[in-house]
C-alpha cells in the first residue's frame, strides 16, 4: 500500500504543477479538467493512507501527527489552485505548502513504515 500511496502523492504534485501551469497560460478548460482529476487524486491519497494506517498494528502519535499534516498539504495544495485562479496573493499559501510537504516527506521516511513495505 506504502508504493500506491507514494504514486498518488507523486501523480497529484505532477497534475498540480501543470494545473499552475495551465492557469499562467490562460487554459481554462484544460485547467478545470485537472484540477477535477487532482481533486480525484486527493481522495486517493487520503484512502491509500488511511489503509495504511488501518493495517498498523501499533500506531504511534507520530502516524496521527503525519496524518494531519498531509491532510493539511492537501488543503494547501486546493488553496494554492484556488488563490491563483482568483487572481490573490499566494506567497503565503507557498511557503505554508511547502513546509508542510517537507515535513510530511520527512515524517513519512523516517517513521517505521517508510518505503520498504
Amino acid at each position: 500500500m506504502t508504493h500506491a500511496h507514494i504514486t498518488t502523492w507523486l501523480l497529484a504534485l505532477i497534475l498540480f504543477f501543470i494545473a499552475i501551469g495551465l492557469q499562467k497560460a490562460g487554459r481554462q478548460r484544460g485547467l478545470k479538467i485537472v484540477q477535477m482529476i487532482l481533486r480525484l487524486f486527493y481522495l486517493l491519497i487520503i484512502a491509500t493512507g488511511v489503509m495504511m494506517l488501518l493495517d498498523m498494528t501499533a500506531i504511534s502519535a507520530m502516524h496521527w501527527i503525519k496524518a494531519i499534516l498531509g491532510i493539511v498539504v492537501i488543503a494547501f495544495f486546493e488553496m494554492v489552485l484556488v488563490f491563483t485562479v482568483k487572481g490573490k496573493s499566494t506567497g503565503a499559501a507557498w511557503i505554508l505548502f511547502v513546509i508542510a510537504f517537507v515535513v510530511v516527506v520527512y515524517l513519512g521516511l523516517t517513521l517505521p513504515l517508510g518505503f520498504y513495505i
